[in-house]
């Protein structure tokens, strides 16, 4: 399952974060799998996709960032899952990209 993160940096301080990602890595625990981010222009807030089998690995991994970072974690699906599971809904429905 793929879930969107929202990282929301501590008093907008994202070097705290950098630093420690330049020192110990990303720090995820085996089975979580880092997709791809996007950081504001302000660098207040990241956007990060992970994905995983069991949430409580999203949880661990947290742990080690929370002291920095205020985390929302959202489960989220591709469009074309979204459209796969909407089409018994409606038969008609295609993908809107």
């Amino acid at each position: 399952m793929q879930y969107m993160v929202i990282e929301r940096f501590r008093n907008g301080e994202a070097v705290p974060v950098y630093r420690r990602f330049r020192e110990k890595g990303r720090m995820a625990p085996e089975g979580l799998k880092y997709v791809s981010s996007w950081i504001t222009h302000d660098f207040c807030t990241c956007y990060q996709v992970m994905e995983c089998d069991d949430p409580n690995l999203l949880t661990e991994w947290i742990s080690h960032w929370d002291d920095l970072v205020d985390f929302e974690v959202l489960p989220v699906m591709s469009s074309a899952e979204a459209v796969d599971a909407l089409s018994p809904l409606s038969p008609h429905l295609t993908s809107p990209l």
